[in-house]
């Protein structure tokens, strides 16, 4: 008789059914916690979505391995990338879209990967929120000189935490909103899994209410007087003649369009129908051909400049000697004519800019569309009457350390001039409008963005938006903004919040890494949260 075969023991490290299951519901969970944060960003005014979404994050990563949290951490970037980033396959379609979101989600991945370890140390609530703040850090500077776009700090413009930009900057805000979400995660954790008493309950309970409070509290740091007078300034956008990659195909149409809207906005003024404006602002790529190597288009911003009769700040492509392209905006005087430059520092990779175009080329034809821009070396502050206006061009906005040297550098209003044509009616410019709202209140300044398609807006320091276009529609906004030489202290203390953030994160990332591997030598167990086991 033979007898009936025993199924083997699956033993302790084979996940049975139940756990299979388990990882599955993980998965989905972050998956949707990241869709759920995505929610958070503009044109949505649901700013209180991303602690929660980062709440079911802190809850998964809680006791996990690192490559478990690597895992978790991927998908949850797929769920906030994927959709955020859609508007940059708009025209082009899935090859820069898609590539783009994976890359930005591998980063996550890093930083939770790194969070997890660091979620069985005590303290770990504030532990994990800084790690995700070096991630931040870390993909604003890699590959191709970063891409800091989707960074938290910019779902935050009508949130409680936007006034602390103006004391730590876009960090700080970050740090916030983790430190609320991963509170609220630990705190529904020990509820859920009874352990609810007060002294348990106390830490993340500070953790949530805190940095809430600390937002309401560093209200009154905005500041918002006028400490160096009152400019009226204008906002043109003369609209594009088709919204895509070829907006500027029809030799001369953006520049003709930006210079009718100019000389209705001084017939409208001779009217009385609005005030005069000290200073106008043309957008981005506003002049579409070199106003220097073309006499035509010279001769139409002169009259424009004449005609509405102060300086105009004028986006034009100027050609160097060496031949190549600059993204550069002309300060144009109505009777000196072009007086000073700024040309873009921080160039767009893969739009103005193709690294490693010949390895791209072999996956698509479409790199070729790409620019050979030249960027700039040094911020300008034009002087524009009694306003010192810095610049920060489109893409430049993104950028923590480009924005702070302009605004540095003797300034009392910050210009910001767009072209988001290429990106049709996507959300890309409600994104941007955001991170210029929070540079607002980050510097402390009046923010003038003119966008050739839309959206242009007049912001005051508070980050309050004063008024706003429509999308491809002519219009010129007309209003009073503040002019203030006062430094925040974000702008005084530089990236020294960012730099301390990232370096104790790293520091508490080595101690648990420490720990874990005596804890494996000598067999001795890891201090750990309450509660915290070490998990698959």
């Amino acid at each position: 008789m033979v007898a009936p075969a025993v199924a083997p023991d699956p033993g302790p490290d084979t996940p049975t059914r139940s756990a299979r299951l388990a990882v599955l519901l993980r998965c989905a969970a972050v998956l949707a916690a990241g869709g759920l944060t995505y929610l958070a960003w503009p044109p949505r005014t649901l700013w209180w979505l991303a602690p929660i979404g980062l709440a079911v994050l802190g809850w998964v990563l809680r006791g996990r391995r690192a490559r478990a949290g690597f895992g978790y951490g991927v998908l949850f970037g797929l769920g906030l990338m994927t959709p955020a980033l859609a508007w940059t396959g708009v025209f082009v379609g899935p090859v820069a879209w898609l590539p783009l979101s994976l890359l930005e989600a591998l980063f996550v991945g890093l930083a939770c990967a790194a969070m997890a370890v660091v979620s069985r140390l005590p303290g770990a609530v504030l532990w994990t929120a800084l790690l995700w703040v070096a991630g931040e850090t870390l993909r604003s500077v890699v590959p191709f000189g970063g891409f800091p776009w989707v960074k938290l700090a910019f779902s935050q413009p009508e949130g409680l935490y936007l006034p602390l930009a103006s004391l730590g900057g876009t960090p700080l805000i970050a740090l916030a909103v983790c430190l609320t979400g991963f509170g609220l995660g630990e705190l529904a954790h020990r509820l859920a899994t009874g352990r609810g008493t007060p002294k348990l309950l106390l830490v993340p309970v500070l953790a949530t209410v805190a940095p809430l409070l600390a937002g309401i509290a560093a209200t009154g740091a905005v500041g918002t007087d006028a400490d160096s007078g009152e400019v009226t300034v204008a906002a043109v956008q003369g609209n594009v003649p088709r919204a895509g990659l070829d907006f500027n195909a029809q030799r001369r149409a953006v520049l003709d369009n930006h210079v009718t809207r100019t000389h209705q906005l001084a017939a409208d003024v001779r009217a009385g129908r609005v005030p005069q404006p000290d200073l106008v602002i043309w957008p981005e790529n506003a002049s579409d051909i070199d106003p220097f190597r073309n006499a035509d288009a010279r001769a139409l911003i002169d009259g424009a400049a004449r005609d509405i009769g102060v300086p105009i700040a004028v986006g034009s492509v100027v050609v160097g000697e060496d031949g190549l392209p600059r993204n550069t905006v002309v300060l144009w005087d109505p009777q000196l004519g072009p007086v000073d430059r700024y040309t873009k520092r921080q160039l767009q990779p893969f739009g103005e800019t193709m690294p490693m175009r010949s390895l791209f080329r072999l996956f698509s034809a479409e790199v070729d569309r790409a620019g050979n821009f030249q960027p700039g070396t040094d911020p300008t502050v034009f002087t524009m009457g009694r306003a010192r206006v810095a610049l920060a061009t489109c893409y430049e906005v993104a950028f923590d350390s480009v924005v702070r040297d302009s605004v540095r550098n003797g300034s009392n209003l910050l210009a910001i001039p767009t072209n988001n044509a290429t990106f049709g009616r996507s959300e890309m410019t409600y994104q941007q409008l955001a991170m210029d709202r929070v540079r607002a209140v980050e510097h402390g300044r009046g923010v003038v963005v003119a966008a050739t398609s839309g959206v242009s807006a007049l912001i005051r320091p508070d980050g309050s938006v004063l008024a706003e276009t429509g999308l491809f529609t002519p219009a010129a906004l007309v209003a009073a903004l503040p002019l203030r030489s006062a430094t925040t202290m974000a702008d005084r203390l530089g990236v020294w919040p960012e730099a301390v953030m990232v370096a104790v994160a790293l520091a508490a990332l080595v101690s648990a890494l420490v720990a874990g591997r005596r804890a494996r030598t000598t067999g001795a167990g890891v201090a750990t949260t309450p509660g915290a086991p070490r998990q698959a």
